[in-house]
């Protein structure tokens, strides 16, 4: 789910899914059901711009499954550095529904950022997005809400974005940026941004390169950076 929203942002969770939820390039289809995996290595674990692996490595890994009707459900994992930079397990349990009206497409959802071992941490998020196709690319624009809730201080939090997709010609080539600003528990109007390109090599596997800012380093882990992803759908 993370995928469209945590380079971006779930992906593209999404993600996104959120991602919530982030593109393979090869389904198993059994009747109205179809189901997607995919396990990805990136060289940080940035959401909305602030790195949450310690600005070290990260391995994904993500199966999720979709109904004919648009409902679809599914858990995203990752490594995370949540305390003194201890490697930690972040899990993302998502479900939504998802459908093409006229010439939107519609995505509404939920997801649940579980931490085990770290309970204090864990909190829902409510997702929407709804994604347009101008010419050969295609723009999305989406909002993210964190109701008032314990673990993230009493306060709530809203997070929008638009981004967008273009592919190069007809080639394997991509090219791909996202905006967003964040305000409430996790933000003060922090903005951020992403602009990378995703070359397909085919047979489920493609290779990405983004770059990662935000308006303000309010701590390092923000920095402006260079992500690389490897990820493998099947």
């Amino acid at each position: 789910m993370r995928r469209i929203l945590a380079l971006a942002a779930m992906p593209l969770m999404i993600i996104s899914a959120p991602a919530m939820a982030q593109d393979a390039d090869e389904e198993e289809s059994v009747g109205p059901i179809e189901i997607d995996a995919e396990i990805g290595f990136n060289t940080d674990y940035r959401f909305r711009g602030i790195s949450l692996s310690g600005k070290d490595p990260e391995v994904t890994a993500e199966i999720s499954i979709s109904h004919e009707s648009g409902l679809y459900a599914g858990v995203w994992a990752s490594n995370v550095a949540i305390e003194d930079g201890a490697d930690d397990l972040e899990l993302d349990l998502y479900a939504g529904y998802a459908a093409d009206v006229g010439g939107a497409s519609l995505d509404v959802g939920a997801v649940y950022y579980l931490y085990p071992g770290n309970g204090d941490y864990n909190y829902v998020e409510l997702l929407a997005s709804v994604g347009f196709e101008a010419g050969p690319a295609t723009i999305t624009f989406g909002a993210a809400y964190a109701p008032s809730q314990g673990n993230i201080g009493g306060q709530d939090n809203t997070y929008v974005y638009v981004s967008g997709d273009l592919p190069v010609g007809d080639g394997p080539l991509s090219v791909h940026g996202t905006f967003g600003i964040e305000d409430g528990a996790f933000g003060d109007s922090k903005k951020d941004w992403l602009f990378g390109v995703t070359y397909d090599l085919g047979g489920g596997l493609s290779a990405t390169v983004d770059y990662v800012d935000t308006s303000r380093a309010f701590t390092p882990l923000g920095d402006a950076t260079v992500v690389g992803r490897l990820a493998f759908a099947f």
